[in-house]
């Protein structure tokens, strides 16, 4: 039913690559060819080294202290206009939701290039979108992240968790800000409803794009005040 759905919207509504214009799909496969998805993994410092495969930590001596266990990205943001102008549309008007498909596919290849796509790594596992105020909900009509996790849920087969990250209050968008004032921003921006749903096992923790990393930090600051033991982030891309 749902592809039979998903046929009758692409007769009257037909996607076009957001690369080459092609009609089909919103990245064909030529231009999915031209992103340089991510095959390593690496720490969280601002000039961030690269993580061994045998490495069980996301982290260096240097960024230990952060909350954050470690980021799996799949793109670099600034090297391939491409990857911008993906996830700006799945941010911004016209606002296609449906984007959501086609970014998780991504984060797959980025997680299997990468060999983390394994049993050891998703078991006692559960996704949770970072999530957004409710005046930026009201006004884009979707949480990004949201749409993002439930599509990494399908192939992963772990669950996602709404509603118990959440974010208590407005703040100025973040990419007008510099580090210290996302920081500030963010202190006390979000609580856990219910920390017995989600104390047991490593959380993946979704988001678009990793820039200074306050938001990831900040959450997975307050989740693990909450008794998760393990935060890790996932993101699209990665401003570096």
């Amino acid at each position: 039913m749902d592809k039979f759905k998903e046929s009758i919207l692409d007769l009257f509504f037909p996607k076009f690559c957001l690369g080459c214009k092609k009609e089909g799909s919103y990245l064909c496969d030529d231009c999915r060819a031209l992103l340089d998805i991510n095959e390593f993994n690496y720490c969280l410092c601002d000039k961030p080294l690269r993580i061994p495969h045998t490495q069980l930590t996301g982290k260096c001596s240097r960024c230990s202290e952060k909350s954050l266990s470690g980021l799996y990205f799949a793109l670099p943001y600034k090297e391939n206009p491409l990857t911008k102008k993906l996830i700006y549309q799945f941010k911004y008007q016209p606002y296609l939701k449906d984007l959501a498909k086609t970014l998780a596919s991504i984060l797959i290849e980025h997680f299997i290039l990468s060999g983390k796509n394994t049993d050891d790594i998703w078991k006692n596992s559960i996704l949770i979108p970072v999530p957004l105020s409710k005046d930026k909900f009201k006004e884009r009509g979707y949480n990004q992240s949201e749409e993002l996790s439930k599509e990494l849920s399908k192939v992963l087969q772990i669950p996602v968790i709404l509603n118990n990250l959440i974010k208590t209050k407005s703040t100025k968008a973040q990419a007008e800000s510099t580090k210290s004032e996302r920081e500030k921003n963010l202190q006390g921006g979000f609580i856990v409803k219910n920390p017995s749903a989600i104390a047991q096992g490593r959380v993946f923790l979704v988001d678009d794009v990793y820039t200074t990393g306050s938001t990831l930090n900040e959450c997975a600051k307050i989740l693990k005040e909450s008794g998760v033991k393990q935060v890790w982030g996932v993101t699209m891309a990665r401003e570096e």
